[in-house]
């Protein structure tokens, strides 16, 4: 048998299954003026957290023919820092369109999906100079189940029970969790690359610190999986320790 014959039958790919969390825009109107101006607000309360965020866009609520303009919506969603991986459509024009642009095409779900609910975000008083927002540490007594969403605006978040797969917590400063982390934690989501993780034990389905982050896929293989850890940056790096 020859080296070609061996070097062929050693596999240089694998298949894998994962477990992502991807947010989903769900489209119940088609205006893409007044999506335009609602994006702008939305994105504007955690501007970090929206940059290069993967999308999936879920048309299939839009009633029947009516007219979407595919391109433009994409492209609107891009202006706004949501990179289209994906559609949720049954329209046969919709599906059509979407091949032309190459894109992936599920099926409509009936999977029951959390409404992403951001905390408004407070309006600056005019003809004032801009100062540091103080915001008192928030502090969570009772476990987080999966589906919920809990951000701390302008300060460190503190979760003193368990944090469950599908769960998400979201601060601009420090995550602390007492218990184990399951779900998925970012931190310093506005930039603050100074922000840390902490927890009792580590098994979080992401973990993030102003925008590098790894997944469990990635979490699994460090030798510190459901140990006490911290969660530090050292420059681009994401780094863990044992606490």
């Amino acid at each position: 048998m020859s080296q070609a014959d061996l070097l062929d039958q050693v596999p240089v790919f694998q298949l894998k299954g994962s477990m992502l969390a991807i947010t989903v825009l769900e489209l119940a109107q088609n205006d893409l003026e007044r999506l335009d101006r609602q994006l702008a607000a939305k994105v504007e309360q955690a501007p970090d957290f929206f940059n290069n965020t993967p999308l999936v866009l879920a048309l299939d609520k839009l009633p029947a023919s009516c007219d979407l303009d595919l391109p433009a919506l994409i492209a609107l969603c891009r202006k706004h820092g949501l990179r289209t991986l994906a559609l949720r459509a049954a329209d046969p024009q919709v599906v059509e369109a979407a091949n032309a642009l190459d894109l992936a095409v599920l099926p409509p779900s009936g999977a029951r999906e959390r409404k992403l609910d951001l905390s408004a975000k407070v309006a600056a008083e005019p003809a004032k100079p801009a100062e540091p927002v103080y915001r008192p540490t928030r502090i969570v007594t009772t476990p987080v189940r999966g589906g919920q969403q809990i951000y701390a605006q302008g300060g460190d978040l503190i979760v003193l029970a368990t944090v469950s797969p599908g769960a998400e917590l979201l601060a601009d400063g420090n995550i602390h969790v007492y218990g184990p982390l399951r779900g998925r934690a970012l931190a310093g989501i506005k930039g603050d690359t100074n922000a840390r993780i902490f927890c009792q034990q580590l098994g979080a389905e992401m973990v993030s610190i102003a925008g590098q982050y790894k997944v469990a896929e990635d979490l699994r293989r460090d030798p510190l999986w459901a140990e006490a850890v911290q969660m530090k940056l050292s420059g681009d790096v994401l780094n863990i320790t044992r606490l």
